[in-house]
């Protein structure tokens, strides 16, 4: 049986820019149906502008990837803004990361982060 995820741009990015925790990322989101917020290629391409401008000499690398990543089977979604600003005040998260502690709240879905503030208040909530 396949396995709904919500996956968070900080996970992503560590499996498209083979940052230390991709190997992780990947065995934890195998074999998963995948959803994010829509918010969730901004994030990405942000990372990807970062990435270019500390070290230019691999911008077509950095650009490839992040071109995988647009490609990659994951169901793009839409969130309420308004939940999710609550989840942002309670928590103390950024509206952006709340958005997918709100997606993976309301699918009842495992959320694959490597954001730590992110996780704890996942982590919190949960119990």
């Amino acid at each position: 049986m396949t396995v709904a995820r919500v996956v968070d741009a900080s996970a992503l990015a560590a499996l498209l820019f083979g940052e230390p925790e991709a190997d992780d990322v990947a065995r934890w989101i195998e074999d998963s149906r995948l959803l994010a917020p829509h918010l969730l290629d901004f994030e990405l391409a942000s990372v990807c502008w970062k990435k270019c401008r500390r070290d230019p000499d691999r911008t077509a690398h950095f650009t490839a990837s992040f071109a995988l990543g647009l490609r990659l089977p994951i169901e793009r979604t839409g969130v309420d803004h308004s939940e999710a600003l609550e989840l942002a005040l309670a928590t103390g998260l950024t509206a952006y990361d709340a958005s997918y502690l709100w997606l993976s709240r309301s699918l009842g879905a495992e959320l694959v982060t490597l954001d730590r503030e992110l996780a704890h208040a996942a982590a919190k909530l949960a119990t």
